[in-house]
């Protein structure tokens, strides 16, 4: 009996630490956008430059 209370307790706790360790990585992502620190995601300036290029393929082709 007493493994299945303290595994229970231990399931909890191990939530929880979850949650807490998640807001705190959370608060401070939020201070360093804060302080100007924000970076734009590689896969995002990746999708923009083959979007730019994309476009300038196809205007070369359809166009041209």
């Amino acid at each position: 009996m007493n493994t299945s209370e303290s595994s229970d307790r231990d399931s909890g706790t191990e939530k929880t630490n979850w949650i807490d360790r998640r807001r705190e990585k959370i608060r401070a992502e939020v201070e360093r956008n804060r302080r100007g620190e924000y970076t734009v995601p590689t896969w995002v300036l990746a999708a923009a430059l083959v979007l730019i290029v994309g476009g300038w393929l196809a205007l070369i082709f359809f166009v041209g």
